[in-house]
């Protein structure tokens, strides 16, 4: 023999079918990610300190005007599909639903609805969401689980 082992040739019928190996690997973010993310932080933290005074007027104007949570919550799908709650100013009446977002004032809209939806102060509170992660200033872009369907 030359030195090299010898092959059997291998039967069909001994063939073993093994499962494939499943390797959850987690992508650490890059320098792009991670210099992303520090310009929303950057750009939220100035703007919630810029717009703060604004936010706690319309605020108190929602209270003072109907009763109930001064904020609505909107479920939204994020980055890889996790859902999170979007957070605006309610601009219907407490437990109507938001039928539409058009200029006119609509009998299930607050007073000062109109106003906030035309100026979109509304969607302010959502720089709270992307000071926790779950959306972004750049690519703000909250699709309903609805619309994903």
């Amino acid at each position: 023999m030359n030195g090299q082992p010898k092959k059997r040739p291998q039967e069909p019928h001994r063939i073993v079918f093994k499962p494939p190996l499943i390797f959850v690997r987690f992508q650490r973010p890059g320098i792009r990610a991670r210099t992303r993310r520090l310009g929303d932080l950057a750009a939220a933290c100035s703007l919630i300190a810029f717009t703060l005074p604004l936010m706690a007027i319309v605020a108190i104007a929602i209270k003072f005007e109907s009763p109930g949570p001064v904020f609505e919550r909107r479920q939204c799908i994020g980055i890889g599909g996790r859902r999170f709650d979007a957070l605006s100013f309610r601009t219907t009446l407490h437990a109507v639903e938001d039928v539409d977002r058009g200029w006119h004032r609509a009998p299930h809209m607050t007073r000062v609805g109109p106003y906030l939806r035309y100026t979109r102060v509304d969607d302010l509170p959502q720089l709270f969401n992307v000071l926790r992660g779950e959306m972004s200033i750049i690519d703000s872009a909250a699709y309903s689980p609805s619309f994903l369907n």
